[in-house]
């Protein structure tokens, strides 16, 4: 499975997140539920369109994005991202 059969980012809906296809469900949300300690089979029971795999989509985009994420220190240590595709 391929997060990019399921997280689409359409500059309308949005504002161009990057979404579940077919829902206004954005990737970030379903990582924070996660972060906030909801499991996989909470998350589905509420949201009850979507799927396991739409959910391990999300993780693997989220994934993916932190693997090309480059921080670089400026002077005074503050620190700038960088996201590169």
């Amino acid at each position: 499975m391929h997060w990019q059969d399921r997280i689409i980012i359409d500059p309308g809906i949005l504002v161009g997140k990057p979404v579940i296809k077919g829902t206004r469900i954005s990737v970030e949300f379903v990582v924070d539920l996660m972060g906030r300690g909801w499991s996989t089979e909470q998350i589905l029971e509420e949201y009850d369109h979507l799927s396991r795999e739409d959910i391990f989509a999300c993780l693997a985009y989220a994934g993916q994005m932190l693997q090309t994420e480059r921080v670089y220190l400026t002077p005074g240590g503050v620190a700038r991202h960088a996201h590169y595709r």
